[in-house]
């Protein structure tokens, strides 16, 4: 209990405090309150005056720019009676705006309005000359009383223009000096009012300071104070942390039981200095310097004990030290497991995050090792069954599957290996004994631990202990995981087993998602192989080379082709179907089978171009109404969004006629290794043309240029536009002497990166010229006896090639054809041999008839020859020009074919005239 007449000092409280720090200080903080408070009303007031200067300005040329802005202002400044028409709009408008006066002068000076009519017609006071050159004035002047007041006002000039721009007059406004001042007036109550209510909540605040500063020291005197002291010092020695002060010597000035117990000190500690009290160098010399301590984790004999240090002379005391002592000792066992915890997390959700992200089988159990080492595990070895690794299903592997022989796997990863070792290498089969912890943990399914492993790996005193755990994923067994530790790591526990179980749950549904993807990639890449063409066909107008490489991420349907065509010309194709997986393989085939089918009519390629659009247009058609018919929505899988290059070379002109739908245009490295993008016209994919027409372009390429054919894969990338790898496509193909291959090759080194997204076709050729010496050309007159002539002709040509054994087929078949023009066709007519890889034969007309194979009759005169020309030659058809038509024959070099041993009669025997 308190003494009485020291717990509260009798009489009035304010009293009293007068007479004692507390009421001291209310005293000082009511008078620096008055002061602050008179010294804000001075500003305020003075802040005020300035205030309504400014808003007088603004207001005065806002009211004048309204009023100049304002519509039939200039009109009227500019009409026959100008007063007459602004003096009610500006005694409105000076009503309406809070200013005084809105008067309107013309560019003299004149006042045309005013508040006071007699003013009307005098000298306006005040600057108007910055206003006529289309500045704004605003300045304190005066001038005639107005109603609102007199004497000097804040006024603006602003000038009026007319349509023309130029200034037309003027218009003031502004507000007199004293109305000026009914601004601070407003104001002067609000700020005399807040500082009043300033003051008297300052004064009530600093009151209630006072006095629970007053209440909080209830007027100790020495007798409590002393009394507070031995309170003080009895808590100071029963808390259970250590307090010890120490000067700026280093000597003890206090030391509670707890410091005292923590530290070992000696019962005669006090006044001693820290270093001679028994201390390990390092703890005194912490505990004795004069630098803060924040939680310092110091080991004491046999505890663990965190330290904080703080300086005494910012509080009041003298120079020196107050130390806090905390043991952590079971804490810090606590925190260990917890951080291992921690630990143990995060290593888990970095291998979900890392782990399948490649949908690679191999990548994946690579990541497993890796993430494993060196945070759980030394070394990590990842084995997986020989179908896993193939992407197929894997076995059934039961509990006798490693009774006898053990268990055989592929050793898929391995990390955390150095230097000599006696473990197998990646990739190498290994066999597991039947009695080992890894067929152990394969037969029963779950973790095994062995602090003494000796593994089919042979012996190795290096491990000192190994954790086998099965991968499994949906049921079945996909490989095993053995982590391993060695050297001054502690061996694995049994709470690691359960953690390794979980990592390689997580390994195992990344690798059977590689697995499967693996298989389906496989199969896609399978099926889209084998519509692809297997190799180059046999021409001599092209020196060809080709790249295909799939996705990485799934393979698409980007597609290529050499397709030879009569004439010896050749047509090359690249296309390109948007998305990914058997589907767009499947689509790419059946695009690819179809212009095969379109080429054998030898159509232009625009012409060929519109009838793919129109297949393709149909085929989507007909998918759409399956699938409606079968109740499904339609999910958009068709063959839109394919894009197709065609392009056909004659190696008799040089020429090139190419046709894109959507596609990008080929790209020609000429003889002097310059390249070039020729600019095709641009139409859209197949199945969007709505009907409109496809255009193409011819050019002339010399002998030896590369004309280079690739889909969007090849120079579109992730962080690359389309535009960058055109550029890098350009370097990479510039150059002189390179062969189709090497271009390839520079192309695919240049702008493939290590796993690409998309699928890649490349297509380079080569041209050719036909020698002239090897072609003949013969025009033709539309009459009969214009045979015999051209026959004659093509005997001697063909006698200076050395092929007179095929005289006699060559020179029936150019009979037929040549008859067959003059009868039935139009001029003019000609007749063009090739010796190519065969001997072509054209003839051509311009009429667009076609002559059809058919059967004759014995009755008939004629329908015999088109049959002798099929038994002749190879093989022969009619191909459309601008200019009409050509049928064409060609023939082998080395002979007649068989059936031209025979004579004329048996031929026509065998096409006897019964129906088939």
């Amino acid at each position: 209990m308190r003494e009485k007449g020291l717990l509260r000092p009798k009489g009035p409280w304010w009293r009293a405090s007068l007479h004692s720090a507390a009421g001291q200080v209310f005293a000082l903080q009511v008078v620096i309150v008055l002061l602050l408070v008179a010294a804000a009303v001075t500003a305020l007031v003075v802040q005020a005056n300035r205030g309504s200067a400014r808003e007088a300005e603004r207001l005065s040329l806002t009211a004048a720019e309204m009023f100049a802005n304002a519509p039939g202002t200039a009109e009227a400044l500019q009409g026959p009676d100008p007063t007459a028409v602004l003096q009610p709009r500006a005694e409105a408008a000076w009503r309406r705006a809070g200013v005084d006066f809105v008067l309107v002068m013309n560019t003299e000076g004149i006042r045309l309005t005013y508040p006071d009519p007699r003013q009307i017609g005098r000298k306006f006071v005040g600057t108007i000359q910055p206003a006529l050159e289309g500045r704004t004035v605003v300045e304190r002047a005066g001038g005639p009383p107005v109603p609102a007041g007199t004497g000097t006002a804040v006024q603006a000039v602003v000038p009026v223009r007319g349509a023309d721009g130029s200034v037309v007059g003027l218009v003031s406004a502004g507000i007199t000096e004293e109305n000026e001042g009914d601004l601070v007036e407003r104001q002067l109550p609000i700020i005399l009012g807040t500082g009043a209510a300033a003051l008297v909540l300052s004064t009530a605040g600093t009151a209630l300071v006072s006095r629970r500063l007053r209440r909080q020291t209830h007027g100790l005197g020495p007798a409590e104070m002393t009394r507070m002291y031995e309170h003080h010092d009895a808590v100071l020695h029963a808390v259970r942390e250590g307090v010890l002060i120490a000067d700026a010597e280093g000597r003890v000035l206090l030391a509670n039981d707890e410091a005292r117990r923590l530290l070992g000190l000696p019962a005669d500690a006090d006044r001693r200095s820290l270093a001679d009290l028994g201390l390990d160098a390092e703890t005194a010399r912490l505990l004795a310097s004069g630098d803060p301590v924040t939680d310092a984790v110091r080991l004491v004999g046999d505890r663990l004990l965190a330290v904080n240090k703080r300086p005494t002379a910012p509080y009041g005391g003298q120079a020196g030290s107050v130390v806090t002592l905390r043991d952590t000792t079971e804490l810090a066992a606590v925190t260990g497991r917890a951080q291992l915890a921690r630990e143990r997390l995060k290593l888990l959700f970095d291998a979900g995050a890392r782990m399948g992200s490649t949908l690679d089988v191999t990548r994946t159990a690579e990541e497993l090792a890796e993430v494993s080492v060196p945070h759980f595990a030394d070394v990590v070895t990842v084995e997986l069954l020989e179908p896993v690794l193939r992407g197929e299903e894997p076995p059934e592997v039961g509990p006798g599957a490693a009774s006898e022989a053990g268990i055989e796997m592929r050793r898929t990863a391995c990390a955390g290996l150095e230097g000599n070792h006696s473990l197998h290498p990646v990739g190498e089969p290994v066999r597991f004994p039947p009695a080992g912890p890894v067929a152990t943990a394969v037969t029963s399914g779950r973790a095994v631990l062995d602090t003494a492993p000796n593994t089919a790996d042979a012996p190795d005193p290096g491990f000192h202990s190994l954790l086998a755990v099965p991968i499994r994923a949906r049921g079945a067994l996909l490989g095993v995981a053995a982590f391993r530790r060695a050297g001054a790591s502690p061996p694995f526990e049994e709470q690691d087993k359960a953690f390794a179980e979980e990592l390689a749950t997580r390994a195992a549904v990344a690798i059977d998602n590689a697995r499967r993807y693996t298989r389906e990639h496989s199969m896609t890449v399978t099926l889209q192989r084998s519509l692809l063409p297997r190799g180059v066909p046999e021409q001599n107008a092209l020196d060809v080379a080709y790249r295909y490489l799939p996705a990485q991420a799934g393979v698409g349907g980007d597609w290529f082709d050499v397709i030879p065509l009569s004439g010896a010309r050749v047509a090359l194709v690249v296309g390109d179907v948007v998305g990914h997986g058997v589907h767009a393989a499947a689509t790419m085939g059946r695009l690819r089978t179809a212009v095969h089918n379109f080429s054998t009519l030898d159509l232009p390629p625009d012409e060929l171009l519109t009838r793919l659009d129109e297949l393709v247009a149909h085929i989507d058609a007909n998918e759409t109404a399956g699938d409606v018919r079968a109740g499904d929505v339609h999910d958009g899988d068709g063959v839109t969004g394919a894009t197709c290059l065609y392009a056909v070379y004659d190696p008799v002109s040089g020429r090139v006629a190419a046709a894109t739908a959507g596609h990008l245009g080929p790209a020609v490295v000429h003889p002097d290794g310059t390249v070039d993008f020729p600019e095709l016209p641009v139409s859209p994919p197949l199945g969007l043309s709505a009907s409109l027409p496809f255009e193409s372009r011819e050019l002339v390429l010399p002998e030896g240029s590369h004309l280079v054919l690739y889909t969007d894969g090849l120079v579109e990338d992730r962080g690359r536009d389309l535009e960058t790898g055109l550029d890098i496509l350009r370097d990479a193909l510039t150059g002189t002497g390179r062969t189709p291959e090497d271009t390839c090759a520079a192309a695919i080194e240049a702008l493939v990166p290590a796993r690409p997204r998309d699928d890649i076709a490349l297509l380079v050729a080569r041209t050719r010229r036909l020698d002239p010496a090897n072609v003949a050309h013969w025009e033709v007159d539309r009459d009969p006896s214009a045979v015999a002539p051209v026959r004659a002709a093509c005997a001697r040509r063909l006698a200076e090639w050395g092929l007179e054994d095929i005289g006699f087929a060559t020179e029936l078949v150019l009979s037929e054809l040549l008859t067959n023009a003059i009868r039935y066709g139009a001029e003019p007519i000609t007749v063009r041999l090739l010796r190519d890889r065969t001997l072509i034969c054209e003839v051509a007309d311009a009429s667009s008839t076609s002559p059809h194979l058919r059967r004759a009759k014995t009755t008939d005169e004629g329908g015999r020859g088109l049959f002798l020309v099929a038994q002749y030659t190879e093989r022969w058809g009619t191909r459309y020009t601008p200019a009409g038509k050509v049928i064409w024959a060609e023939q082998s070099l080395h002979g007649a074919p068989e059936a031209a041993g025979l004579s004329a009669d048996a031929l026509l025997d065998q096409w006897a005239d019964d129906p088939l």
